[in-house]
């Protein structure tokens, strides 16, 4: 096997890995950028060894778990448009993004850090989260659930605009308020 193809973890490892990840979010969610990777290793349930094995520098770890949150918050449009109807599944997938937003507001400082040192940690997310957001506009429109004059960019602008001022979890009622007054301007009218 060559150095640039890697194996598949074992179950057990790629359990590890996630329970690390998601302590990752919740820790540096809390502490911010001086979490100590010793805590988020007690906080996953692992030894600070298994940690270093999966992610070696901290700047690893805080994009592994960033890249993470954005990937689950973009893999959950499909699912929620399978078990819901569009508009609905839209409706929820807008709360997902607060949590994601508020995920990341926790952890700004960190991958603010590492883009001033020349890391992108934020890599292609934006493009992923528009995706995900026209795929769900799309079963929107084709159910004729939403306008389709509105542009998918449009969307992403408000819900980040929305993250930018209700982000904290004290504001999240807020959030909740402005998310309704977005996805209201988005209904069809008869």
């Amino acid at each position: 096997m060559d150095r640039g193809t890697q194996r598949p973890l074992r179950a057990d490892a790629r359990r590890n890995r996630e329970k690390i990840l998601a302590a990752a979010v919740r820790v540096f969610t809390e502490d911010g950028l001086d979490a100590g990777l010793e805590h988020i290793a007690k906080a996953a349930g692992v030894g600070s060894a298994t940690l270093y094995r999966n992610f070696p520098t901290r700047e690893a770890l805080i994009e592994a778990a960033y890249r993470n949150e954005v990937a689950q918050l973009c893999e959950a449009a499909t699912g929620l448009l399978a078990a819901h109807p569009p508009y609905e599944a839209l409706r929820a997938w807008t709360r997902r993004f607060m949590d994601y937003a508020s995920a990341k507001y926790g952890m700004a400082d960190a991958l603010r850090a590492m883009a001033a040192e020349g890391g992108n940690p934020y890599g292609h997310s934006r493009d992923m989260i528009e995706a995900s957001i026209a795929e769900l506009m799309e079963a929107c429109k084709e159910a004729g659930a939403i306008r389709s004059d509105i542009p998918t960019s449009d969307i992403f602008a408000a819900l980040a605009g929305i993250a930018l001022t209700s982000a904290r979890p004290e504001q999240r009622a807020q959030a909740e308020r402005l998310l309704d007054l977005t996805l209201d301007g988005l209904r069809r009218t008869a």
